[in-house]
């Protein structure tokens, strides 16, 4: 059985910024973030984006361990700017399980809908100058300079 618990305590951001190290471990070509900058994104009082930015983030539990994670971001001046209501999915990283990346994109499809959005897109980050996008080939690659890396069942589970 899955559980989706939100990100609320700094204990949990930990967990948040600490799942891909655990799920990239064994993969070359996965170069790390460094932890410090992931945590500070994650809080409203150190990232600037939450300005005109809501968010919230959740963790997928299975037997108790941290088997994916997701965040759900509302950029209210690119809404604007495009005219539309948008939610973008990020940070989404998760084992190869679909009932995992299924209530993971459940639950930021609902808070998307609670907040009045009409659609979504991702992955994305809280602006343009976060990282952004899919990794669908090139997979034995080292990644260049504001790649992504993800491994191939993202494409089949998304």
């Amino acid at each position: 059985m899955i559980r989706i618990k939100e990100v609320a305590t700094n204990k949990d951001i930990k967990r948040f910024v600490d799942f891909p190290f655990k799920l990239y471990k064994n993969n070359p070509n996965w170069v790390p973030p460094i932890k410090a900058d992931e945590i500070k994104k994650l809080k409203r009082d150190e990232n600037p984006a939450f300005d005109f930015c809501d968010a919230k983030f959740w963790l997928a539990y299975k037997d108790d361990k941290v088997v994916g994670r997701i965040a759900a971001i509302i950029n209210h001046d690119y809404n604007k700017k495009i005219d539309r209501k948008m939610g973008r999915f990020s940070r989404l990283e998760f084992i190869d399980d679909y009932e995992v990346s299924g209530k993971l994109l459940e639950t930021a499809e609902n808070y998307f809908k609670e907040k009045g959005m009409e659609a979504v897109h991702g992955p994305l980050g809280f602006t343009n100058f976060d990282n952004q996008g899919l990794l669908i080939e090139g997979f034995e690659y080292l990644p260049s300079i504001a790649s992504v890396m993800h491994f191939p069942y993202y494409k089949e589970h998304i």
